[in-house]
């Protein structure tokens, strides 16, 4: 600790911000009290604020304080940072991305807006950036869909498609058709969702942006209640995930628990026990089991007695525990209050 403690003091001092990133995780882990963990907070956001790429440093402490219930400590760096860049154009305008980026990720969109409103025009009249005026746009769009304003957002995602595919982006260009298809499946235009997401996966297109395609498209399936086709664009997301990362692949898995689980709450208990199989193929170790164990599970639930048993066998087979936790819930009786 007193190790520790020492380098922390010495790169706070000479304002090493590279090596304040470095510690950053250990020596936060070290203090045990909040009031002493603010104080900290304070010394350290005073230094990063100064640092010449601070960004990396206000993320990791703007995640500290929100965990503390208060995000807007930390969004407060991101506006100092705002201010001291305001003379560069281009330090400026990277400046107020990553503060509208903050407002974003702690749950802020309107205030999200705001700062990308004043961003895109800065980049429309100063720096006259096509590509960077069409990721704005994107990142507009984004916010205003997630407070309900989808017509909005669809609007804006359409100006953003038009100059990265006028830019020849393909990646970027393929990402706004994604976001399109979602906006249109929200708005419950299956069919207009649906054209789009053909139009992503007729192209050469990169592994996570298939995950992402896959994805909408068991969305759309699900929202016309074709279940097994749903469960199919889920699946070959987990294949194509396997590929490109535990990241991308946990939000694959964690969105095909949440699609049972919704299953398992409309009671279609047939719909789940056909299709587990596909998935426990993909599997050599108890997560096979786990998939297994859910169609029986499902057919205990439909009624059929002889499940039960086959159900807790594979139960006992299943060794990890979240994937344990997971069965354990859904086995539960639902309760239901009657008036």
């Amino acid at each position: 600790m007193s190790d520790i403690k020492a380098e922390w003091e010495k790169a706070l001092a000479e304002k090493d911000c590279e090596k304040l990133l470095e510690l950053f995780d250990d020596y936060m882990d070290s203090i045990e009290d909040e009031e002493t963990l603010r104080q900290e907070l304070k010394r350290l956001g005073e230094v990063a604020v100064e640092c010449e790429d601070p960004y990396d440093l206000l993320h990791e402490i703007g995640h500290v304080y929100a965990h503390l219930d208060d995000a807007e400590a930390g969004v407060e760096l991101y506006k100092k940072v705002v201010e001291r860049k305001k003379d560069d154009p281009e330090e400026y305008a990277t400046a107020l991305y990553y503060l509208a980026d903050a407002y974003e990720h702690f749950g802020m969109p309107e205030k999200a807006i705001e700062t990308y409103e004043e961003l895109l025009k800065l980049e429309e009249e100063v720096l006259k950036n096509e590509r960077e005026i069409a990721l704005t746009l994107a990142n507009l769009a984004v916010n205003y869909d997630e407070l309900g304003e989808t017509e909005k957002a669809i609007e804006l995602m359409e100006r953003a498609r038009e100059i990265f595919e006028r830019l020849n982006d393909e990646k970027n260009h393929m990402i706004s058709l994604l976001d399109l298809a979602h906006f249109r499946y929200e708005l419950g235009d299956y069919d207009a969702a649906e054209a789009l997401i053909r139009e992503v996966l007729r192209n050469p297109r990169e592994d996570e942006i298939e995950v992402n395609a896959r994805l909408v498209e068991a969305e759309i399936f699900a929202g016309r209640e074709e279940y097994d086709k749903a469960f199919k664009a889920i699946r070959d997301a987990l294949v194509k995930a396997i590929n490109v990362s535990d990241d991308v692949f946990g939000l694959v898995f964690d969105t095909l628990a949440d699609f049972i689980e919704g299953l398992f709450n409309e009671e279609e208990y047939e719909t789940i026990a056909e299709n587990m199989g596909t998935f426990a193929e993909l599997f050599e170790d108890d997560t096979a089991y786990f998939f297994r164990a859910i169609a029986e599970l499902a057919r205990w639930k439909a009624g059929v007695d002889e499940a039960k048993e086959r159900f807790e066998e594979l139960y006992e087979r299943v060794e990890n525990e979240e994937l344990r936790s997971v069965l354990d819930e859904w086995k539960r009786p639902k309760l239901s209050l009657g008036l």
